[in-house]
């Protein structure tokens, strides 16, 4: 028999009314849920097909209902009429039997993003990069729906709220006359359903009499009104999850409403998983002075079960180059050690962070493997626009390249203009022999492009940002699109940062192809295999762990995250970086640089609060 430490023990023999299990890094959660289970089953005499246990992922319901069914070998019977999912496939399960809905009507992602497309072609929006702006807007649907929100009161935060009401609704058109769902869809259906069908609600509520909630930081306001709704009227509900650990405030998860569980259950008992089994008690303790400055969280006192280990490191270098080659030695280092390179983690805010690594890996043949296709940088519309400038100067003039640059700055020329396959300049000109101001601004753009051409790469970069007056229009643009100009900014930051390692654009060019073919071995390499070095945000890092987890650029600006404003905000990037420190069970470094982009650059005021 296993052995469970009391407070484990509590929650797994919890029977009737409703629980909050709050379970810190490495506690043992999903053992206790599945203990729970078996316990419901095997003690208690519960019917199985009465227990409905909800995840967040299909990976996470798969796992959880493999390691219950390994529990429950001598009875595979009962095992298998307890009822896994996540929200989105229960909620689906319960529309079908009401409205005889099929796996067909739920709506593709490509299907999506085409009913949006269409609705920026007959709005004639100016958009940039087109499938940002989709996968933003999308987001917003998403959420609009998930919180409930009233149209008229909402802010869209990537085009007019006009714009953005014409958006949704031709996009609700396009699913309803198709009889499609999206995944929001399901749980606002259902919602109503219940709210308007107390009949099928009563049926539901009978079928599951004991729900158990893993996860439950992450729960937004819809899918929480309908768990409550289906745990009438006995409020069987046993909730498991950390308020530290929720991240996902971009897709509408809520702390708050873990927060407020105990006012909405005032008969609800809490029990704390407060031993970390994964971790030593240097990189609990550090990770627990961080949490600590969040002031809307359940004050908890965590330990460490494994003992003392290493210090936790901080190392500063003078700027991301020597960052990178630092981690590249003492990877190797680990290797020579004894440590697997699957046992090392590089963790960062966001996918800009780790190019820099990415080529520092390459370079010295290390493997590596990443959650997330990395974007790459030359492919980025705003590098090709500066790099279609640099083509043009060097004779590029194909009609293709020069639309790039021609109204990047706006110079109000029409396309009417470049009629010819390659341009012709004195045509343009006498396009507009009438307007003496139009033709002053074709002689700047060819004077700029002539002392363009002898440039070296970072001279020409940075002529194109000042001198031609690139970056301005960077930030007028993202005042058109709501977006923060420092986040396209950064883009333009990184390609010169690049440019800066080459003499000749010959040589540049030649490492952006390199670059390109190496990103797509890797790609396929990874599919191939799962071997190397992990590389993942910290968002991708949640529910992981790595003997040894290195933390890259803990600058101020990248984590926190400049758009991080509100206190709201900050508690939520707070909260990442608890997540990615406390992956690591072994040896935690947290890195940042001095400088970077020939800016001085501000330690995260994270390193300063788990230092003090």
């Amino acid at each position: 028999m296993r052995e469970f430490h009391p407070s484990q023990k509590e929650a797994i023999e919890h029977k009737d009314g409703p629980m909050m299990v709050l379970a810190g890094p490495g506690s043992g959660k999903t053992t206790v849920i599945t203990h729970r289970v078996k316990h419901l089953v095997e003690e208690c005499g519960v019917d199985p097909s009465s227990i409905l246990v909800i995840t967040f992922t299909r990976a996470a319901a798969r796992e959880m209902q493999e390691r219950f069914e390994k529990l429950m070998e001598e009875d595979a019977r009962a095992a298998s009429r307890v009822s896994f999912g996540t929200f989105h496939s229960i909620f689906f399960t319960i529309l079908k039997y009401a409205y005889r809905y099929q796996a067909s009507n739920i709506v593709r992602e490509e299907q999506r993003t085409r009913f949006v497309r269409e609705m920026v072609e007959k709005l004639k929006l100016e958009i940039e990069d087109e499938h940002e702006f989709i996968s933003s807007v999308l987001g917003e649907i998403s959420f609009v729906k998930s919180e409930m929100v009233d149209l008229s009161h909402y802010y869209s935060q990537n085009c007019s709220e006009e714009m953005f009401k014409e958006i949704y609704a031709g996009y609700e058109e396009r699913m309803r006359r198709a009889n499609l769902l999206d995944f929001d869809d399901m749980l606002v259906m259902c919602h109503e359903l219940f709210t308007k069908r107390p009949d099928i609600l009563a049926a539901w509520q009978k079928k599951f009499r004991y729900i158990l909630v893993d996860e439950f930081q992450d729960i937004n306001k819809v899918q929480y009104e309908i768990v409550r709704m289906l745990a009438k009227p006995e409020d069987n509900l046993f909730i498991v999850g950390d308020d530290d650990q929720s991240v996902y405030r971009f897709r509408g998860s809520k702390p708050e409403i873990m927060l407020r569980f105990p006012k909405d259950y005032p008969e609800a008992k809490t029990v704390l998983l407060g031993v970390n089994y994964r971790s030593t008690v240097e990189i609990v303790e550090t990770a627990s002075r961080l949490i600590r400055h969040n002031q809307k969280r359940y004050d908890k006192k965590l330990e460490a079960a494994r003992g003392h280990g290493r210090p936790v490191i901080t190392c500063v270098s003078a700027d991301a180059q020597a960052e990178t080659l630092r981690i590249v030695d003492e990877i190797k280092g680990y290797v020579q050690a004894g440590y697997r390179l699957e046992d090392i983690a590089i963790l960062y805010r966001t996918n800009l962070n780790p190019r820099l690594m990415i080529e520092k890996l390459m370079e010295f043949n290390i493997p590596f493997t990443m959650k997330d296709s990395l974007p790459n940088l030359y492919d980025h519309w705003i590098s090709k626009n500066v790099l279609a400038y640099i083509k043009a100067a060097r004779g590029d003039l194909s009609r293709g390249n020069i639309l790039q640059i021609i109204n990047r700055p706006n110079r109000y020329i029409s396309r009417d203009a470049l009629e010819d396959a390659a341009v012709v300049w004195d045509r343009v000109e006498s396009f507009y022999q009438d307007k003496r101001w139009m033709v002053e601004r074709i002689e700047q753009l060819r004077y700029d492009l002539m002392m363009l051409k002898p440039m070296p790469p970072a001279a020409a970069v940075n002529y194109i940002r000042k001198a031609v007056g690139y970056d301005d229009y960077i930030k007028e643009y993202a005042l058109y699109r709501r977006l923060k100009p420092e986040e396209l900014m950064e883009t333009l930051d990184q390609l010169q940062e690049s440019a800066v390692n080459y003499k000749t654009m010959e040589a540049w060019f030649d490492h952006m192809e390199d670059y390109r073919k190496r990103l797509q071995e890797q790609a396929q390499a990874q599919r191939a295999a799962h071997e190397g070095v992990s590389l993942m945000t910290m968002h991708g890092s949640k529910g992981l762990e790595f003997s040894v987890v290195y933390i890259l650029d803990a600058n101020e600006g990248i984590t926190p995250h400049r758009k991080a404003v509100l206190d709201a905000d900050l508690e939520e990037e707070r909260r990442m970086f608890y997540v990615a420190m406390t992956r690591a069970k072994d040896r935690l470094h947290v890195c940042w640089a001095k400088e970077r982009y020939g800016k001085k650059q501000e330690v995260s005021r994270f390193v300063e609060e788990y230092l003090t």
